[in-house]
């Protein structure tokens, strides 16, 4: 996040989540994109709900699409894997078990503004988990709960979260719109 190396795990193309290390971010920055990755759940589970496999992929760093260890573990309904964390649960929990690598393609359409900086239109994200749609242009009308940034018009970086948990991420590709 500050500029400095990678502190996640890293080996043949796997990035993993080193606890307690720090979220990681794109050092370019990105408006309406499309994103694939894919992420896989520590396995054996260990926990229950939101400390189970937490973390979370922010798009513009300021909307957060969460990643969650859902498979057979219940927690609130948008804190769920595929939710737009704390606005819109998935439409469906289309979770596979730990241990299993799962893909996420998420389409975003940034927020618009006018030239006075006013909002005229919500982001937007549709978002598809294991190639089942999950979020059909879900609109986000602010950042969501720990992005701790300000809705603005300007791009804004990828960032993968670190909550604790040890989720493994490859193939990560972000193409502009």
């Amino acid at each position: 996040m500050k500029g400095g190396p990678a502190p996640w795990m890293s080996e043949d193309g796997v990035m993993i989540v080193r606890p307690r290390s720090g979220n990681l971010r794109t050092r370019e920055t990105f408006g309406d994109c499309q994103i694939h990755l894919e992420f896989k759940m520590p396995s054996p589970a260990k926990g229950q709900g939101q400390d189970r496999g937490n973390s979370g992929v922010y798009v513009q760093a300021r909307y957060e699409v969460q990643v969650l260890d859902s498979y057979e573990s219940e927690t609130y309904p948008d804190g769920q894997c595929g939710a737009i964390y704390k606005k819109h649960p998935p439409l469906v929990n289309a979770s596979l078990p730990p241990g299993e690598w799962q893909t996420y393609d998420i389409i975003f359409r940034a927020a618009r503004f006018d030239d006075s900086g006013k909002k005229t239109a919500d982001a937007m994200l549709t978002v598809f988990h294991n190639g089942v749609l999950i979020q059909d242009h879900a609109k986000v009308d602010a950042p969501t709960g720990a992005s701790g940034h300000d809705e603005n018009p300007s791009p804004g970086p990828i960032m993968l979260q670190d909550h604790d948990h040890p989720v493994a991420y490859r193939n990560i590709w972000v193409r502009r719109l």
